[in-house]
């Protein structure tokens, strides 16, 4: 059998086999009500894998991630509001556990960043779009105005129609 035959079956296999791994489950956590598991869900979706920095806890499957959801969800046991628990992650981890961080001096930049770089590229724009609007227009000499004219005479005045 050639080795192409066995491809597309082994890749088949990866990926039944790696398709369980692609978020946690809250089997292993249990609520006393729906809001409780919903309140759960809504912080760890919020909070960003510190391993993994382009996933929420929620999704990641890092052993941190795992038990920064098994911390969470104690806090939450223990009657912790999600401000409670997001204050002391903040606290612990600083602002970049969070995916929205707050508006802030430190974190200006990155809130106002896009729209500094938007306008200044703008005023640039504009101001070389004026300066191509503004050139002056270049005037014949009376030598090189009598050549074209002669030139025009010769080949025939492409304006007046053909005889």
């Amino acid at each position: 059998m050639s080795p192409r035959r066995l491809l597309a079956p082994a890749l088949l296999a990866a990926l039944l086999a790696g398709g369980g791994a692609t978020a946690f489950t809250l089997q292993e956590f249990s609520f006393d009500t729906p809001a409780q598991e919903q309140s759960f869900r809504d912080l760890t979706s919020k909070l960003r894998c510190l391993v993994c920095q382009n996933e929420s806890l929620a999704a990641s499957q890092s052993d941190l991630a795992q038990d920064l959801r098994k911390e969470v969800y104690a806090m939450m046991r223990a009657g912790k509001s999600q401000d409670e628990i997001t204050t002391f992650l903040v606290d612990r981890y600083g602002d970049f556990v969070l995916y929205e961080p707050p508006v802030k001096p430190s974190t200006y930049l990155l809130w106002f960043g896009p729209f500094a770089l938007v306008a200044i590229s703008g005023f640039f724009l504009l101001r070389a779009l004026r300066r191509q609007g503004t050139a002056p227009a270049e005037t014949l000499s009376a030598a090189d105005q009598a050549r074209i004219e002669q030139l025009l005479a010769a080949t025939g005045d492409p304006k007046e129609p053909a005889k």
